[in-house]
């Protein structure tokens, strides 16, 4: 068992009041470490090694510095995939094979955003008024404070850190208290690779510790990642202040086959989207819409194929599905699940409680569908965030996109159709941060990513999560030799010319 540190400007240290969080395997039920539980005192001094680092270090660092120290954290990451892939299953419970390829698209990440570092232009804007430059630069906002969530914490930082660092920002890096230490471990990579002490802090904790970050009035931008009511809570903290956020909230996203897609690669395509990491992510494809004349078929194929992944140690290879993160969440999901049969909605596959009786000490839940569901139902309508699947009928295009768009959320979706045509019709109709077509769960560090309504707002990944990290100031000089007076030019009078005393006396003599 470890008990593992945080990192505030550059030390390893202990939360001030020596208090600790226990952490559990979900799947053995064993804890496994300790993490600190930091107070607002420790947020405090993170903030405060942020800014120093900021201010007296990291400002002064070239792009070209940056993205070699990011090029270095990225290959330090690549080289220890396995491990760090490892140490988040046990955490988090996710399949080995998937934390370890979320670290190498980590590390890709911040090799796509190092490539930025060095290329923060500005532009040149031309006026109305002659003689006069007008430009803007692109800046870093300061300090930045990233939250993550329990379910991908290397992929989440990435996605948060990689554009932070390479805008020239400084921050402070919170985990969720669920599945830490990835996160934590991190610190001793940061340190290698050679970034400045302070540039990358990092605090541990439950509630008090992400109180004091929403509420702290020293930082300049806060992205979290996380539940659609912690995300309220931050921002109307935050707004306090006055400090922007960008939130990657939940979802409840539509799957949509159609009757001329290739049903074979569709229905794979629909458990893909539900069931891998355990439905335990935000893009989960959890509303199936399937068109009437293959809807039987489709449900009939889901069921079953529901029913044959297997559950298991998310360490061995055979394994389909781990167990479920964290207690809190097999509640929920439970609680979902009994909801959506007492409602009377029709459970074509899976239930609760697993069948294989050496699964009992961990938080197994089976793969659940049910089909017919009312997608004004709970079922249809809350994120339950686990291996459930809502399966819906639609007639046609129309009622299709109807359905689709008839939610709160808007993070993702997805299209199955062979027609061209109806592909972009739906694609551009769906109310969406991403589409999907004829694939799903794909991601790219290059694809910007993100939500709209209660799925947040903000973009992650590509070249538009840098504007998360900027700000743009504009600079206006006066070229001439003449002070302007602006309203007497709309008027079309001419300028007030001025010259100073120096030159003045230079053409007397």
């Amino acid at each position: 068992m470890t008990d593992y540190r945080m990192l505030i400007g550059g030390q390893r240290v202990d939360a001030t009041a020596l208090r600790r969080l226990p952490v559990t395997n979900p799947y053995t039920g064993q804890q496994i470490g300790t993490i600190p539980d930091a107070s607002a005192s420790d947020v405090d001094d993170a903030i405060a090694a942020a800014r120093h680092a900021f201010d007296n270090v990291w400002s002064a660092v070239s792009g070209t510095r940056r993205a070699e120290l990011m090029n270095r954290l990225a290959a330090l990451i690549d080289d220890r995939s396995d491990a760090l892939g490892l140490l988040e299953s046990q955490d988090n419970g996710k399949l080995l094979r998937e934390t370890s390829a979320q670290a190498r698209f980590s590390a890709r990440n911040y090799r796509f955003f190092a490539g930025y570092a060095d290329k923060l232009y500005g532009r040149t804007i031309p006026l109305d008024t002659p003689n006069t430059l007008d430009y803007t630069l692109r800046q870093p906002v300061g300090v930045a404070a990233l939250v993550t969530a329990w379910n991908s914490p290397m992929q989440l930082l990435a996605n948060k850190l990689a554009p932070a660092l390479a805008a020239g920002n400084t921050v402070v890096i919170k985990p969720s208290e669920h599945a830490s230490l990835t996160t934590l471990v991190l610190a001793d990579l940061v340190e290698e690779a050679g970034f400045p002490a302070g540039v990358i802090n990092i605090v541990s904790g439950g509630v008090e510790c992400g109180r004091a970050i929403s509420e702290h009035p020293g930082l300049d931008r806060i992205s979290f990642t996380g539940s659609v009511p912690t995300g309220q809570a931050i921002a109307a903290a935050a707004a306090r202040t006055l400090v922007p956020v960008t939130l990657e909230l939940g979802g409840k996203s539509p799957n949509i086959i159609f009757e001329d897609a290739n049903l074979k690669r569709a229905v794979t395509g629909a458990l893909v989207g539900i069931f891998s990491a355990g439905g335990q992510t935000c893009i989960a494809g959890s509303r199936l819409l399937v068109q009437d004349s293959v809807y039987d078929r489709v449900v009939s194929e889901i069921a079953i194929r529901a029913d044959a992944i297997r559950l298991g140690d998310p360490l061995k290879p055979a394994t389909h599905m781990g167990p479920v993160a964290n207690e809190p969440q097999f509640e929920r999901i439970t609680r979902m699940i009994r909801s959506g049969v007492d409602a009377g909605a029709r459970m074509v596959a899976g239930g609760v409680v697993p069948h294989a009786t050496e699964l009992s000490e961990g938080l197994f839940i089976r793969p659940t569908v049910f089909a017919d569901v009312d997608n004004g139902s709970s079922l249809a309508q809350e994120e339950i965030f686990g291996p459930v699947l809502s399966i819906i009928r639609f007639s046609d295009e129309s009622e299709a996109v109807a359905i689709a768009n008839d939610s709160s959320f808007g993070l993702a979706s997805g299209i199955w159709t062979d027609n061209l045509g109806r592909a972009h019709r739906v694609a551009e109709k769906i109310v969406a941060g991403t589409v999907w077509v004829n694939t799903y769960r794909s991601s790219a560090a290059q694809a910007p990513f993100g939500g709209v309504g209660r799925s947040g707002h903000g973009r992650e990944r590509g070249e538009e999560a840098l504007d998360e990290y900027l700000r743009t100031k504009n600079v206006m000089v006066d070229l001439s030799e003449e002070t302007i007076d602006p309203f007497a030019a709309a008027l079309g009078e001419p300028p007030i010319h001025v010259q100073d005393s120096d030159s003045t006396k230079e053409n007397q003599q």
